[in-house]
C-alpha cells in the first residue's frame, strides 16, 4: 500500500465518525495498539525534543526502507503515533520525502489537538522526515 492509500483508509476510517469525542477515543485506542518498546529502548537519546509528554523515537534503515518504532506515556499521542507508523513505516526515504501528511487536516487534527499534543505531532514529522533524508544523502 502506498503512503497516499494509507493516508485515505486512515481518513475513511474517521470519517466513520460524527462526533469529535468518538474520534478521540477511537485514537486512544489506536495507541494501545502499539507494541511496547522494551525498557532498554527507552534512552534520554531517543526522546523526542518539542513533546509534552515523553517520546521514544526510533528509525532505523537505509534509504530503501525505514522502519519506524516509537512509544509515548500519554494516550492521545501514542494513537498519534500510530497513525504515523501506519503512513511512514516500511518505507523507502524517497517514497517519505515526497509526501505531505494531508491525513492531518483531512482527518480534523489541525483544528482538535491542543497546541502542545499538535507541537508533539510536529516534532514525529520533523524526526520522520531528518531521518529520511540523512539516509538518502548517505546513500
Amino acid at each position: 500500500m502506498s503512503i497516499d492509500a494509507a493516508q485515505q483508509e486512515i481518513i475513511d476510517e474517521f470519517d466513520l465518525f460524527d462526533d469529535w469525542m468518538d474520534r478521540y477515543q477511537y485514537l486512544i485506542d489506536l495507541g494501545k495498539t502499539l507494541p511496547p518498546l522494551p525498557e532498554e529502548l527507552k534512552t534520554e537519546d531517543r526522546l523526542l525534543a518539542g513533546c509534552q509528554s515523553q517520546v521514544w523515537f526510533i528509525g532505523e534503515g537505509d534509504a530503501k526502507r525505514l522502519v519506524f518504532r516509537a512509544n509515548s506515556d500519554a494516550a492521545i499521542v501514542s494513537g498519534l503515533i500510530a497513525l504515523l507508523l501506519r503512513v511512514y513505516s516500511d518505507r523507502s526515504a524517497e517514497e517519505i520525502l515526497a509526501s505531505e501528511p494531508h491525513f492531518v487536516k483531512a482527518i480534523g487534527l489541525s483544528e482538535h489537538l491542543s497546541p502542545t499534543r499538535a507541537n508533539g505531532l510536529s516534532a514525529m514529522l520533523n524526526a520522520i522526515g531528518n531521518i529520511a533524508r540523512s539516509v538518502s544523502t548517505a546513500s
